[in-house]
């Protein structure tokens, strides 16, 4: 089945550089330094990443941070663990907005 998430593209992804090449460069730029060691390990960003990834649905991040958490020592239980947190707080950020609702139901139902 043909897909618009064609697995190879990830591999273009600097080509995105080529019209725009001062602004892709400052992009890489900060992207690799916000993925060095710092206060977080490289692994334990990697594991937020994916699980980000996961959030907003983006399979080129899920599959890069897939791999990486692999490569830095993640295992398959973190990372369902990382996935679950996030999940957590996406699902509790839609419930949360039920009070806006109720808010205004009851604002329309005076």
């Amino acid at each position: 089945m043909q897909t618009y998430y064609n697995p190879e593209d990830l591999g273009k992804f600097e080509d995105i550089a080529k019209d725009a090449p001062d602004m892709a460069k400052k992009f890489f730029e900060y992207y690799s330094t916000v993925f060095n060691e710092g206060e977080l390990s490289e692994r334990e960003k990697s594991l937020i990443a994916l699980a980000v990834a996961h959030t907003i649905q983006c399979p080129y991040c899920i599959d890069a941070y897939t791999r990486a958490c692999l490569e830095k020592g993640s295992n398959l239980p973190e990372m369902t663990e990382a996935l679950h947190v996030a999940t957590a707080i996406r699902g509790g950020a839609a419930l949360v907005h039920g009070v806006q609702m109720r808010n205004i139901a009851e604002k329309l139902s005076m």
